[in-house]
């Protein structure tokens, strides 16, 4: 995102808008201090967390302008957990989500992400927020079956699947499947953050998703699985055929507004109305910039 394009995301998003400046401020500060320092920066987050954060990391840094740089996402895990449920992070990245799940709720999480370089910044924010005890990482891909698949590498959160022939940076990494990964245990609710890959990881994760414990699954749905031949649609009926209906979070009402299509992000629930209900029993948790 240009300057431009990142002050207007900045002051305009929902967060900020009644301390628009303040935000700039935050903005301001990291700028100056990740340059002089040139190395990790301890920022808080959310409900007495914080995320180690370096110079590139967009979403981390995102939190520390915005408050949840995912609002209506990130608002929704908070609302929908519970202390003692389980939560799967899939493509943690730094671990934005992996912390708000252990960290600001208390819920226990399986937090996966493929690349290594990545991983150890994952692993020193489980570290720097207390949560080994809560949180099961994995250095792993997931995919429809076992193996190994050759990721991009230094695209920081646009990381993903190569394609035959691309001119980028890669490594080689193993994958498994979500069915392996969590054996007996069903988590409350999925976070899928593949950047196109979300097809097979589903398809390997029949049993999870056919479970009535599985809550719900967050997953992307901007059309990125078309460099790799999958469209949306086939998320949307994959997730449907298994009684999942396509929704929408207010974080502000605390509300569930089923959708006929994806949108950036798509929840897909089991049942829209007891989620409701369970998000509107949720506590206030506390922000950068306010809370929700």
């Amino acid at each position: 995102m240009n300057p431009i394009g990142l002050m207007k995301f900045i002051t305009s998003h929902p967060l900020n808008r009644a301390a628009p400046l303040q935000a700039v401020g935050r903005f301001a500060r990291w700028q100056i201090a990740s340059r002089l320092v040139g190395g990790p920066i301890y920022l808080p987050f959310v409900a007495g967390t914080g995320l180690m954060v370096s110079r590139g990391m967009t979403g981390a840094t995102g939190n520390w302008y915005c408050g949840l740089h995912e609002l209506d996402e990130m608002a929704f895990v908070l609302h929908a957990l519970r202390p003692g449920d389980l939560f799967a992070d899939i493509g943690a990245n730094v671990g934005s989500y992996t912390v708000l799940a252990g960290g600001a709720v208390g819920a226990d999480v399986l937090s996966v992400e493929p690349l290594p370089a990545t991983f150890e910044r994952l692993s020193a924010n489980i570290r720097i927020n207390g949560l080994e005890q809560r949180v099961e990482a994995h250095c792993c891909g997931l995919s429809d079956r076992a193996g190994k698949i050759t990721f991009t590498v230094g695209l920081d959160t646009m990381n993903r699947v190569a394609l035959p022939g691309e001119n980028l940076a890669t490594c080689e990494v193993p994958v498994m499947t979500l069915d392996d990964l969590c054996g007996d245990r069903r988590p409350v609710v999925l976070k899928i953050d593949v950047e196109g890959h979300e097809v097979p990881v589903l398809n390997g994760a029949s049993k999870v998703l056919d479970s009535t414990a599985v809550k719900a699954v967050l997953i992307e749905t901007n059309g990125s699985g078309e460099r790799y031949g999958v469209v949306d649609d086939a998320i949307m009926s994959t997730l449907s055929n298994r009684g999942f209906t396509p929704c929408r979070y207010d974080w502000e009402a605390r509300k569930i507004h089923p959708v006929t299509g994806g949108e950036r992000n798509t929840i897909f629930m089991r049942d829209p109305q007891a989620m409701e209900a369970t998000c509107r029993q949720a506590p206030r948790y506390s922000l950068v910039n306010g809370s929700v």
